[in-house]
């Protein structure tokens, strides 16, 4: 990791974030996300302007550099810094290898929530899978993980894929998680049907009537919004 591009992007986005934070708007969205993580108050119009200026004449980052980064990231307190991980990661996904999978395991488990979990996942990881189909049998595990966030992550990282799609894997990660008693898992099932479904509406459709016993309601409303 070049030690001095990790330093130079933090101490820029520190030193701008910082000077930009605005307490009252920070108070609103720590209450709208539960009092869960401290903000710095910044609107994402607002974020998306910093972070030009975070980046601007900085080089390309490395697979090492990138994790450096983000890992940073996720150790400082406020939300906002967490999301300029997603989105750095975002704009240099190509850079990633197999190997960076672990590094996003380790972002979705902690601070979890689904501001972060769900571009981590349709972005992120779902890239990641795309170029390298190995890490396939690692989506095959989180569908059956304990952490609730992994099995999200593995339900909506086909997302984006559109005609790609491996149905087999989708359909089957929702039946296998259609009893899951968790929200998140439950609106993540209805959310990559209801995607699809924009691809194939009758393989949607199929899949809901022959397993609509076993899907949650809300997993069935969320799959057949737009069929």
């Amino acid at each position: 990791m070049s030690r001095a591009l990790a330093d130079e992007v933090l101490d820029r986005l520190v030193g701008t974030y910082s000077a930009a934070r605005e307490p009252v708007r920070a108070a609103q969205a720590a209450a709208y996300m539960r009092d869960q993580f401290p903000f710095l108050g910044l609107p994402a119009p607002t974020q998306t302007a910093l972070n030009r200026t975070v980046w601007t004449g900085l080089p390309k980052p490395a697979e090492d550099d990138l994790r450096g980064i983000v890992l940073a990231c996720w150790d400082l307190p406020e939300r906002e810094y967490q999301y300029f991980a997603c989105t750095y990661l975002r704009r240099h996904a190509a850079v990633t290898g197999p190997g960076f999978l672990a590094t996003l395991r380790t972002l979705i488990t902690t601070k979890s929530w689904w501001d972060t979990v769900d571009p981590l996942a349709t972005w992120a990881v779902g890239g990641l899978v795309q170029r390298h189909p190995v890490l396939v049998a690692e989506m095959d595990a989180w569908a059956t993980d304990e952490n609730m966030w992994l099995v999200r992550t593995a339900i909506l990282h086909q997302l984006r894929y559109g005609a790609d799609t491996d149905t087999e894997r989708l359909f089957g990660y929702c039946t296998r998680q259609a009893g899951h008693r968790d929200f998140f898992v439950r609106k993540a099932i209805g959310w990559a049907l209801r995607q699809y479904a924009r691809t194939d509406p009758d393989a949607v459709r199929r899949y809901v009537a022959a397993h609509r016993d076993q899907l949650s309601g809300l997993s069935v409303r969320e799959a057949t919004k737009h069929l």
